[in-house]
């Protein structure tokens, strides 16, 4: 089983603070696939990892209308919108692998929708609503070194356990 964890975020800033954390952690070539409802919360998220590897929030925006926004930093940042995209074949022909397989850190929103050409060790990151501006966040890392560090970085997020 991956190694995952429960965050929830009051706020945008919340939702910011945490992405900060993921993107401490993330080395170039880790894949992030993003999910959830409109609204929910995914470009917000990828302005903090963003902000993390050095790259201004301010130049990260939904690209929707272009699908690929690529942003050059220390490391590198691909991000990916499949949103328009009719799946995986469409994303295939416009070369979405060799994407999905670069130099950089690579973030993915709509990931379902080209769930089939990422790779096995995506990190998942989960969006749900629950409440006005609350979202619990679900992430699961098959493969990253330092989830541990991230675990430990979104504490403050983690529901606190019974007892």
């Amino acid at each position: 089983m991956s190694p995952s964890v429960e965050l929830t975020s009051e706020s945008p800033a919340d939702t910011l603070a945490i992405a900060r954390a993921l993107g401490a952690c993330l080395r170039p070539g880790d894949v992030v696939g993003l999910t959830g409802d409109l609204g929910a919360g995914k470009t917000l998220f990828c302005k903090g990892v963003g902000e993390a590897l050095g790259i201004p929030p301010d130049r990260i925006v939904s690209p929707t209308f272009t699908i690929v926004t690529e942003h050059a930093g220390p490391v590198p940042l691909t991000h990916i919108d499949a949103y328009r995209l009719s799946g995986a074949r469409e994303a295939d022909e416009i070369g979405m692998r060799e994407l999905l397989s670069g130099d950089g850190v690579c973030l993915v929103e709509w990931a379902e929708k080209i769930g089939e050409l990422l790779p096995t060790d995506c990190i998942q990151v989960k969006f749900s609503f629950a409440g006005d501006d609350r979202r619990e966040i679900s992430i699961a890392a098959p493969d990253l070194p330092g989830f541990d560090d991230f675990r430990a970085r979104s504490r403050r997020f983690q529901p606190h356990q019974g007892g």
